[in-house]
């Protein structure tokens, strides 16, 4: 088995990053092993992470993360043969998750199974950013990938007795001329629903930078 207590196998630069309570079998280890093995790139490892946590659409994916392409909030752990990053945001619903691989008569196959994937991690009593974070990244965000963009809280800001979010668009929606739309019909109506004490949202974006805009 491989999980949080491998970390005395990572570089000295990443020792004593918290680790995630993941767990990779040894037979899933080999298995993911062998495969980046045929990929004939140094350093290659795996990222696993979940797309929409905390909601019932929540699923588990591993995929190929070759030296530079982990995020910079993502977790590391070293294991025998490879590093296996961890998604910062999604690492909270990685607890508990098992990376397995079984073999039958018809092969074999690699399962996640993540049973707190879909368990919202924040309530009424969370942080206030703390909830932003979690809408953005669970509502908002993947509605805006399909156009290659995103959006990131910067901060919360307080005026005149009311809560401001201060957010940044980036990727695609940096630079489109639909931003405004997007901000106040789509993110602030969804997080003024989701956060009674947020009274709006404001965009510090640079949009005259258009190079990736999404049109």
């Amino acid at each position: 088995m491989y999980g949080a207590a491998d970390w005395r196998k990572l570089p000295a630069r990443l020792r004593g990053i918290f680790m995630t309570a993941i767990t990779i079998t040894d037979a899933a280890h080999d298995y993911l092993a062998d495969l980046l093995e045929k990929q004939n790139t140094p350093g290659i490892g795996i990222r696993v992470f979940i797309t929409q946590p905390g909601t019932q659409y929540a699923e588990t994916c591993i995929a190929y993360c070759k030296p530079g392409e982990e995020k910079p909030d993502d977790k590391a752990i070293g294991l025998k043969s490879f590093t296996a990053w961890i998604d910062g945001f999604s690492e909270a619903f990685l607890d508990d998750a098992v990376v397995d691989y079984a073999t039958d008569r018809m092969g074999g196959q690699l399962t996640i199974k993540a049973p707190n994937a879909k368990v919202p991690m924040v309530n009424a009593d969370s942080p206030i950013n703390e909830r932003i974070n979690y809408y953005l990244q669970t509502e908002i965000n993947p509605g805006l990938a399909s156009h290659g963009g995103q959006v990131t809280l910067i901060d919360v800001v307080e005026e005149e007795a009311k809560n401001i979010a201060v957010l940044q668009f980036g990727g695609g929606c940096q630079g489109c001329g639909q931003a405004d739309v997007t901000l106040k019909e789509g993110i602030e109506r969804t997080l003024l629903e989701r956060i009674p004490e947020l009274s709006g949202v404001r965009d510090v974006t640079d949009h005259t930078q258009k190079e990736n805009a999404y049109y």
